[in-house]
């Protein structure tokens, strides 16, 4: 038995902290938005950076930590991540104005790309493959557990305290995870180091092209499509994309391997896990708004119906991640993305008027269906790839990932703030009144809509990435 096979239960715990660190500090956030927006007087389209500039910082820079995990080994980058995380965590709390929070979103960001770029190798690294299943399935219930403990926890602490605690309790978990990993990783990190350089110009690239991009469709509503910001940004994304393409192809020790995207298992997972985020956080960036405003709930009722989702994707997660070892994962990708679809079609007809139950089975299905996906689809991503590409093919599941939340949430504030402005003639969410109840329904219908259509595309990604051998 190898050393990181001894150990792989020390490993798993190690990389649950983290991940369910992460989960909860971003369920807890999404359920205080609400309040961010009223006590620092601003409006939902600024409040929505502090959600976005932290997924467009883990985005830019999750393939580059992936791939340094490959060459200095995953303890130094696990044990700075942590630390990182720790500190943007205490910044957020302090912060008293928009701007400093979102900088401090920015740090926090950092750290948690040094994380999440980590984990899945750290976890394929560990178990032996026909244990590899039900511990990445195990994974989908630690997020899962700490999705549903942030609403809990937010609401409580919204109710009794102030939204900087939510930030503050990262603090202590963080201090002991980075000491924890000091020790469980210490036999792990010279047999995963390869020493190789590193890509320098396609990581400053990457940063470029995924920043101008996100920077690109968030304010596109704002500038206009034919605005002199809207071509420069859109131009920067292609030029540095193009620039990246063809430094990755020459360079002999490339930040993303080329190579890579001739495995159809790959790809296509990939994009599909990218669409699937995209569409549920159509949900979880909405569903708060909906919830305080035309509802009137209170913060602890709101963070007590939006733990539902997270619920079944505990219970669901490891079961689906011991199907795939029967299954394989496309049977179970596309049922996973077709009961979210019908998660977003059953929101299209809320109406504040109706019971708590029917906003309940309604968030339950994406729950559901967001469970039958995400194990098995990073099973077979991460089974499929070199052992020595695997920090790069964790990176690029995660870059994926935080990409289609990104994706979600601009979309989502994109549509709604349009149709709402248009319909209250210029009037913005902040100042929302009982008389706008049907302006908010009609926007959040047409919201909801959106997500629909990226689901449709999703289970025709999912589906195209063809059968495994175990199929």
């Amino acid at each position: 038995m190898t050393p990181a096979y001894e150990k792989k239960w020390q490993i798993f715990f190690l990389v649950a902290t983290s991940i369910f660190m992460s989960t909860l500090d971003s369920s807890i956030v999404n359920v205080a938005l609400p309040y961010m927006m009223q006590d620092l007087q601003t409006d939902i389209q600024t409040i929505q950076w502090v959600v976005l500039i932290y997924l467009v910082t883990v985005s830019a820079l999750l393939l580059t930590f992936g791939r340094l995990s490959d060459i200095k080994g995953r303890k130094p980058v696990y044990v700075m991540g942590f630390t990182i995380f720790v500190v943007g965590s205490f910044f957020c709390g302090m912060a008293q104005t928009p701007l400093l929070l979102i900088v401090s979103r920015v740090l926090q960001g950092g750290g948690a790309s040094m994380l999440m770029a980590c984990s899945p190798a750290l976890i394929v690294d560990a178990f032996p493959v026909h244990e590899r299943g039900k511990a990445l399935g195990m994974i989908g219930a630690v997020v899962a557990a700490g999705l549903t403990t942030g609403p809990v926890a937010g609401g409580m602490i919204l109710e009794y305290l102030s939204w900087p605690f939510i930030f503050y309790i990262n603090i202590p978990i963080g201090i002991a995870a980075a000491i924890g990993g000091i020790f469980v990783l210490k036999d792990a990190q010279d047999t995963q180091a390869s020493r190789e350089p590193m890509d320098k110009t396609g990581s400053l690239l990457l940063i470029v092209m995924l920043s101008s991009l996100i920077v690109f469709m968030t304010q596109l509503s704002r500038w206009g499509v034919l605005s002199i910001p809207s071509f420069f940004f859109a131009g920067l994304c292609i030029l540095t994309c193009i620039g990246f393409v063809v430094n990755e192809a020459k360079s002999d020790y490339p930040l993303f391997d080329l190579e890579l995207l001739k495995i159809k298992l790959f790809v296509f997972p990939v994009m599909s896990s990218s669409i699937l985020f995209a569409a549920l956080f159509v949900i979880i960036f909405m569903m708060p708004f909906y919830l305080t405003y035309p509802c009137g709930f209170s913060a602890s009722k709101t963070g007590m119906i939006m733990i539902v989702p997270f619920l079944f994707l505990l219970f669901v997660s490891p079961i689906s991640g011991m199907l795939y070892d029967r299954l394989g994962s496309r049977r179970l990708c596309v049922t996973g993305m077709s009961v979210l679809m019908l998660s977003l079609v059953s929101l299209m007809y809320l109406h504040p008027t109706m019971e708590c139950v029917s906003i309940l089975w309604r968030i339950a299905l994406a729950g559901i269906g967001t469970a039958l996906y995400v194990s098995p689809n990073n099973t077979a991503v991460m089974s499929c790839v070199p052992l020595s590409r695997r920090g790069i093919a964790s990176g690029a599941v995660a870059t994926a990932r935080n990409i289609g939340m990104v994706i979600g949430v601009a979309l989502a504030g994109l549509i709604f703030s349009s149709s709402f402005s248009t319909l209250t003639n210029g009037s913005s969410l902040e100042n929302y009144l009982a008389v706008m109840e049907p302006f908010f329904m009609i926007s959040f219908k047409r919201t909801m809509l959106m997500g629909v259509v990226l689901s449709i595309i999703g289970i025709g990604v999912a589906f195209a990435r063809g059968k495994e051998l175990k199929e």
